[in-house]
């Protein structure tokens, strides 16, 4: 499992980030494709708005009269210069021809401006409103410009104006990101898929490989902590089938006890594995009735006294909640209570000094339990309360158990609708702090 997790990974990341870039150079090339379609279709466009403007319509449309009646001037300008376009056409119709030839090619409607100039933009102009705020903006719009040529052997052809169409497209980038927007879109979210796909499969690698160390600890703790009784009790027979201790009233008596003991302690180790078992399966049933909480916090002390006592430490009691009704379970209320008491005992140094306190905070009963032990580190305190999780002492292994105490506790806080805070300075000590909700 070591060697292969790091191969599953690497090779999942290299192809996931394969992915992502061939992604990347497809949207790419669709935009540059997309880029070139949209400027030749809109240079077809531009071509064929040039020729309907120098065909649609007839030199002089108003005139009557035939030309032999006109002064021999007027004839002269009639058949060498005629009317430009910006005489016979207005800026509605230029715009009308150039918007039906756009949407023809390209079969929606898009933004242009436009302007005819004299001279190739040197003379006299006709334009649309907003066509000079465009005409400097190359990098994102496109420019056609189409010089405005009579067709051979129109009356137009010897015109002295030389006239050119400019057509522009702006924001040439926002209509071709539209055209590709659900290309777009679409490979956005499969990569979104498979990322997450990706983010799941390695959490549960990592998950597992967890859970496959919690197991081998579990296994190697409560391997240990049942050898040491049984070898125990195993030595306590052997001393009894002596006869010399067979035959003193108070070596056997001393003797039974040890084996009464160890087997009291063995019986708490399963009891505590069974407990997680239920815990587990949410088969616990709490019996919640009004208690006061002092009374309940006293008879966990009791139990404490002794193993603080043994220790050469102190407890200081400082019950000042004024509202300590509550609605708990006896039995494990007093259980919690007693594992955070019996793990600041675990954890401390010689004559340790363990402050129980409680408080009131608007509708909570709160209680905090301090020490002033070895303490925890960051990554333990954010994982105390994980299931069969131990805290790494160094090379002390006097503390015992299967590091179910603290889970418990937040299980059984949880049942009662309270919240549980751990706060811990390595080396200083920890605190636990418990809220729970009034009794109405």
């Amino acid at each position: 499992m070591k060697r292969i997790f790091p191969i599953i990974s690497v090779l999942t990341l290299l192809s996931l980030l394969g992915l992502i870039f061939f992604q990347l150079l497809w949207i790419k090339s669709a935009k540059e494709i997309k880029e070139q379609e949209l400027k030749d279709k809109v240079s077809t466009a531009t071509y064929q708005a040039a020729e309907k403007l120098m065909l649609d319509k007839p030199l002089f449309p108003t005139a009557k009269k035939p030309t032999d009646l006109l002064f021999p001037k007027d004839k002269l300008g009639i058949e060498f210069f005629g009317q430009s376009v910006m005489q016979r056409f207005s800026k509605q119709e230029i715009a009308d021809v150039i918007q039906n030839s756009l949407n023809q090619h390209l079969k929606k409607d898009i933004p242009f401006e436009f302007a005819i100039a004299q001279n190739n933009l040197t003379g006299e102009e006709s334009q649309s409103a907003n066509f000079v705020d465009y005409i400097n903006d190359t990098s994102n719009s496109i420019h056609a410009v189409i010089p405005l040529i009579p067709p051979s052997g129109s009356s137009m052809e010897n015109l002295s104006v030389q006239e050119v169409l400019v057509v522009i497209v702006p924001n040439e980038q926002s209509i071709v990101l539209k055209d590709i927007f659900w290309f777009i879109l679409g490979s956005v979210l499969f990569t979104i898929i498979i990322t997450t796909a990706f983010y799941i499969t390695i959490r549960s690698l990592l998950k597992q490989k967890k859970l496959s160390e919690i197991k081998s600890d579990f296994i190697n703790n409560m391997t240990h902590e049942f050898k040491t009784p049984l070898a125990t009790i195993s030595l306590a027979v052997d001393a009894l089938k002596n006869e010399k201790v067979s035959n003193d009233k108070e070596k056997t008596q001393y003797f039974t006890g040890v084996i009464k003991e160890e087997n009291k302690r063995m019986n708490k180790q399963v009891e505590a594995i069974l407990q997680a078992a239920l815990l587990d399966k949410q088969e616990v049933q709490l019996n919640l009735k009004k208690h006061a909480a002092h009374e309940l916090i006293n008879s966990a002390v009791n139990n404490m006294r002794l193993p603080v006592q043994e220790k050469g430490g102190q407890l200081e009691i400082r019950l000042e909640a004024k509202n300590d009704l509550i609605m708990a379970d006896e039995v494990h209320f007093i259980n919690f209570v007693n594992n955070l008491l019996d793990n600041a005992v675990k954890y401390s140094k010689e004559n340790p000094v363990i402050k129980l306190s409680t408080s009131n905070a608007g509708h909570f009963f709160k209680i905090k339990i301090e020490d002033n032990g070895i303490g925890m580190n960051k990554e333990t305190l954010n994982r105390i309360f994980e299931k069969f999780y131990r805290a790494h002492t160094g090379n002390i292994h006097n503390v015992k158990g299967f590091g179910l105490g603290l889970s418990y506790v937040k299980t059984m806080v949880d049942a009662h609708k309270g919240t549980i805070k751990a706060e811990s300075t390595l080396g200083k000590g920890s605190s636990f702090t418990i809220s729970l909700p009034l009794a109405k």
